[in-house]
């Protein structure tokens, strides 16, 4: 038994860091979102949606997103037409604790692995605000592909730049980077 612990070392002190740190980082996340009310829509997920607004305002598109006045969401308004909506789960902060989660399992040093957690959180995040706003403008083109846009295409780009951002974090900056 001894033998195949020392054997699988690394691997158990990957899993074990890498479900420690989902797990607290989870848990505090619901702590953050149970701090707010029923009918309140979490701060991550009103300033994705501002910024979702912001970027296609630069863009010179007639775009209105804004806090549902009876519900925990932001409704999307585009040329006058009602669009969707954008609820907590747009924010990203899932697929960010899944990202920090990994990378701090491979961690290399203090100053690597929170130079690379800071610089994939704010790149996920820009992700996540450009996945919003290209969403908003293809489901208002396009309104038949919403469910295939949603829920299948857009979640491979953003799970697909993680899986990136983790191959980069082995094989150039992780403790086991040759």
């Amino acid at each position: 038994m001894k033998k195949y612990l020392v054997q699988f070392k690394p691997f158990l002190i990957f899993v074990s860091v890498f479900f420690l740190t989902y797990i607290v980082l989870t848990v505090l996340y619901k702590f953050y979102l149970n701090s707010y009310q029923n009918e309140e829509l979490d701060a991550a997920t009103m300033i994705a949606g501002q910024n979702a607004e912001q970027l296609l305002k630069l863009f010179n598109y007639d775009i209105i997103i804004q806090k549902s006045s009876q519900n925990p969401w932001q409704e999307i308004i585009l040329n006058g037409k009602f669009i969707a909506r954008i609820t907590e789960g747009c924010n990203a902060v899932s697929v960010m604790i899944l990202f920090v989660s990994f990378v701090t399992a491979f961690s290399r040093g203090l100053k690597k692995t929170v130079l690379f957690i800071l610089f994939g959180l704010i790149s996920i995040y820009i992700l996540n605000v450009i996945r919003i706003a290209i969403l908003i403008i293809l489901v208002y083109s396009f309104p038949h592909y919403t469910r295939f846009l949603h829920g299948t295409f857009f979640p491979l780009v953003i799970y697909g730049y993680v899986f990136i951002l983790w191959v980069l974090w082995i094989n150039r900056f992780s403790k086991y980077a040759k």
